[in-house]
C-alpha cells in the first residue's frame, strides 16, 4: 500500500503551481471572511431595524473594502511589484479627496444617520427649514417626499448639522400648524365654540373611515392684527399624501365657518 506524503507532494510541485494554491486558498478565506461578516451585518441590520435601503449601502462599502484587501493580499502572495497598486491607490485617493471631498462627508454623515437613527424609513421629520416623510435613507441622501408632492433629496451633512424635528410617534404624524385669524368683535370662546370645533366635528365626520383621532386645538396668543392657535392633526404613519391634504382642508373648514358667521353679524347690524 502506498502511502501519501503531503510534504513530499508540496515539494514536488513547481512554484508557479504553489503560488497558484497560495492564491486560490487566499481568495477562499476572504470570500468566508466577507460571508461571515455579511451575516453579523444583516444580524445587526435586524437588530436595528436599518431599512434595506442602509443596509445595501453598507454592504456597497463592505464589498469595496473586501476587494481592496484582497487585492492587497494577492499581490504580496504573487510577490507582485507593489509599486503600481499603492502609486495607483494614492492618485485614486488624491483624486478621490480632492474632487469629492463633499461625497465624502456624505458618506461618513451617512453612517452617523443610519446608525444614531434620528428618524426612520415612513417616518415625517422637519430637518432644518424643510419638512417631508422619509422615503429612502442611503449612505449620502435622505430622500424626502415634500409637501410640494416632490421628492427632495437632501445631503447627510445637511442632516447632521441641522435641528431635526420628528413628528411621527405612537403609529400616527402628529403634525402641528398655526392657524392665524383676523381680531373682530368675535371672542375666542365664540371662536372655538361656532368655529374651530364645529369644523372638527364634521371633518371628523367626513374622514372617519381612515381612522383618524380626533384634531386638537389650543389658543396660541395673540398678535397685531391677528389671534393665533395651534391645531394638531393625526394621520396614520407613512400616509404623507393624506396629510397634504387634510391639513389645508381643515383650515379651510374654520375659515369658512368664521367667514360665514361674520357676514351673518354683519348683515343683522344692517
Amino acid at each position: 500500500m502506498v502511502s501519501f506524503d503531503p510534504l513530499a507532494f508540496l515539494n514536488g510541485l513547481s512554484p508557479e503551481t504553489i503560488a497558484l494554491l497560495e492564491g486560490g486558498i487566499t481568495l477562499l478565506a476572504i470570500a468566508i471572511v466577507y460571508k461571515l461578516i455579511s451575516r453579523y451585518l444583516n444580524r445587526v441590520g435586524a437588530q436595528l431595524e436599518l431599512d434595506e435601503h442602509s443596509l445595501n449601502s453598507i454592504r456597497l462599502i463592505l464589498r469595496v473594502l473586501t476587494i481592496l484587501v484582497g487585492t492587497s493580499i494577492l499581490f504580496t502572495v504573487y510577490q507582485l511589484p507593489t509599486d503600481l497598486f499603492v502609486g495607483g491607490s494614492a492618485l485614486v485617493g488624491a483624486i478621490v479627496g480632492f474632487g469629492s471631498s463633499q461625497t465624502i462627508n456624505n458618506i461618513a454623515a451617512g453612517f452617523y444617520v443610519i446608525l444614531s437613527r434620528p428618524f426612520r424609513v415612513k417616518d415625517y421629520v422637519k430637518i432644518g427649514d424643510v419638512e417631508g416623510q422619509v422615503e429612502e435613507i442611503s449612505i449620502n441622501y435622505t430622500k424626502l417626499y415634500t409637501p410640494s408632492f416632490n421628492l427632495l433629496l437632501l445631503p447627510n451633512t445637511q442632516v447632521m448639522s441641522s435641528r431635526v424635528v420628528n413628528c411621527t410617534h405612537e403609529g400616527f404624524i402628529k403634525y402641528t400648524f398655526s392657524m392665524n385669524i383676523t381680531h373682530s368683535e368675535l371672542s375666542n370662546d365664540e371662536i372655538e365654540a361656532l368655529c374651530i370645533r364645529p369644523a372638527i366635528d364634521d371633518f371628523v365626520k367626513r374622514h372617519g373611515g381612515m381612522q383618524l383621532r380626533r384634531p386638537e386645538y389650543l389658543f396660541e396668543g395673540n398678535q397685531p392684527m391677528l389671534r393665533s392657535f395651534k391645531v394638531r392633526i393625526f394621520i396614520p404613519k407613512g400616509e404623507a399624501k393624506l396629510l397634504y391634504t387634510y391639513q389645508p382642508e381643515l383650515y379651510d373648514m374654520v375659515v369658512d365657518r368664521w367667514d360665514h358667521l361674520r357676514a351673518e353679524r354683519a348683515a343683522k347690524r344692517t
